[in-house]
C-alpha cells in the first residue's frame, strides 16, 4: 500500500516540463488520502509551473476560486515563424522579414494586450466546440472555426529581446491563453511568432518557492489537455 503523502486541501504543485497536468494528478493520487482530486488552470506538456490541485471533496469544490486569481508566466516568444499550434509542437512556416522590430517597436505593441481584450483560443486546445474539446476536432481533422472572448492582462514587460527570441513576464486573470497571445503579439508586429516556452511562476498565493517539487517520471505523448 503506497504511504499517503498528501493530505485534504489546497496545495501549488511544480509541474515539470514533459508530462501534462493530468499525469500530474495521477501521480498524486497514488499517495494521497482522498482520490478525489481536482485542479486549476491546465498547464500543456511543453510548460513547467505552478500548478494547483485540491484534495478531497470538500476542497475540489472551492478550486475553481482559485482559477480566478491573478496567475503570472514567463513567457518565450519566437518571431518570424509561425505555428499550427502556436507552441512548439505544431508544424512551423518560416517567414521573410522585412524589417527587424525594435525593443521600441514591441514596446508599443504589448500597449495594446493590457487590459480587457477579446482572445480567440488556439484550435489545439480544451475549448469545448458542441459539447467536444476543439483539439480532439483537430486531431480527426475537422475544420474548426474558433470563437473569441473576453479575457483580462494585467501586465506585459519585456525581460530580454534580441531578435527572434522574445522573453516577457504576463500577468493576467483566468481564462488567458498564453499561446493566442504569443500568435497575436507576433501578427500585430507583422513577423508572426508563436510561444516557444512557458513557466508559470504565480497562481494566486502559490509561487515555485512555497509549491511542492514533484518527479512525474515519465514523458508523454503529444497531445493538448
Amino acid at each position: 500500500m503506497n504511504e499517503v503523502k498528501y493530505k485534504k486541501g489546497i496545495y501549488g504543485f511544480w509541474k515539470p516540463r514533459g508530462p501534462s497536468s493530468f499525469d500530474v494528478i495521477r501521480e498524486i493520487k497514488r499517495s494521497s488520502e482522498d482520490k478525489c482530486i481536482g485542479h486549476a488552470g491546465t498547464l500543456d506538456p511543453l510548460a513547467e509551473g505552478v500548478l494547483v490541485i485540491a484534495i478531497g471533496k470538500e476542497f475540489t469544490k472551492k478550486i475553481s476560486e482559485e482559477v480566478k486569481k491573478e496567475k503570472e508566466y514567463i513567457a518565450h516568444i519566437r518571431l518570424g515563424v509561425e505555428s499550427s499550434t502556436d507552441d512548439e509542437e505544431g508544424e512551423k512556416k518560416n517567414f521573410e522579414i522585412k524589417k527587424e522590430p525594435t525593443q521600441e517597436d514591441i514596446e508599443g505593441v504589448l500597449q495594446n494586450f493590457i487590459g480587457t481584450i477579446m482572445q480567440t483560443p488556439p484550435i489545439w486546445s480544451a475549448v469545448k466546440i458542441q459539447g467536444k474539446e476543439a483539439y480532439k476536432r483537430a486531431e480527426k481533422g475537422e475544420e474548426i472555426l474558433m470563437s473569441s472572448r473576453q479575457v483580462r492582462i494585467d501586465e506585459i514587460e519585456i525581460i530580454s529581446y534580441k531578435f527572434p527570441e522574445l522573453f516577457v513576464r504576463v500577468a493576467t486573470g483566468s481564462g488567458v491563453y498564453i499561446r493566442s497571445l504569443a500568435r497575436d503579439i507576433g501578427k500585430m508586429l507583422k513577423t508572426h511568432g508563436y510561444l516557444a516556452g512557458l513557466i508559470r511562476t504565480k497562481v494566486g498565493s502559490f509561487t515555485k518557492e512555497n509549491s511542492i517539487q514533484i518527479d512525474v517520471g515519465f514523458q508523454t505523448p503529444k497531445i493538448r489537455n
